[in-house]
């Protein structure tokens, strides 16, 4: 979701120059196979001025995109998503999941019925001839485009849940609810709309807001925390020390030290 502009504070974007962040306005979709085409420019290009590039992120998907050939599908047709959104919201999830099962069975075993977003591209794969299962399949092989060096930060459970708490505070503090009601005046496309925070911050109070965010994230840290775990060649790096002591861990296992 850094990928969009207009909301840095929600997006938690960083304040120093970064690629591939705040690229698309918020009523543009988005998609993997789009960003590993602009991931591997940028990845190339400094590659070519002798430099080497640092890959943060992310969701697990967009990271193996980033560092890897994927075989992606391309990006839902002009009115695709609505007209499926709309198909699920008339049918129900039941009734959605029933049609995903009979179209591309894998996928519908790995997906919930509730799940409105992953039901709904499960179905655009499968009107393009694609599946939901092969690309996650694919995420945890241990192929990369370039010899790279993979470095998870470590936290323990209970300084985790402390950092994303005084995160989402100072999300407030900084105004994130000003900055959530003037991108939702304008057009906002249902990729952006998946934002974690989006409608709490627009819909509730904010001490409920706050209390939802924190619960939202904590429980995608939880998948995040084992999505890492399963990456070939991970190397844990343990994050509880200042930001320079861990940058220079990690610089020296860059330069095989």
């Amino acid at each position: 979701m850094q990928l969009y502009r207009g909301l840095p504070v929600l997006t938690n974007q960083s304040d120093f120059p970064t690629r591939l962040v705040g690229i698309l306005g918020l009523d543009e979709e988005g998609s993997v196979a789009e960003y590993q085409r602009l991931a591997h420019e940028a990845i190339d290009e400094i590659l070519a001025a002798g430099r080497l590039p640092i890959v943060v992120g992310g969701t697990g998907l967009y990271l193996r995109a980033a560092l890897a050939d994927l075989e992606l599908p391309p990006p839902p047709g002009a009115g695709q998503r609505e007209r499926l959104e709309e198909l699920y919201d008339r049918i129900g999830g039941e009734g959605a999941h029933a049609l995903l099962a009979e179209r591309d069975p894998l996928a519908a075993a790995a997906v919930h019925p509730n799940d409105r977003r992953r039901v709904v591209r499960a179905l655009e794969l499968a009107e393009a001839g694609s599946s939901l299962r092969p690309d996650e399949n694919r995420l945890w092989t241990e192929h990369t485009r370039y010899p790279t060096l993979i470095v998870g930060l470590e936290l323990p459970r209970e300084e985790l849940l402390r950092r994303i708490e005084a995160r989402t505070r100072r999300m407030f503090q900084r105004g994130v609810e000003a900055e959530v009601q003037a991108a939702l005046a304008g057009p906002v496309s249902s990729t952006a709309r998946e934002m974690h925070g989006l409608r709490e911050v627009a819909e509730v109070p904010r001490e409920e807001a706050i209390d939802a965010l924190i619960v939202l994230t904590r429980r995608y840290a939880a998948y995040q925390r084992k999505w890492m775990r399963r990456i070939p060649g991970l190397v844990t790096v343990t994050a509880t020390r200042s930001p320079d002591e861990v940058a220079d861990d990690i610089l020296a296992l860059a330069r095989g030290g």
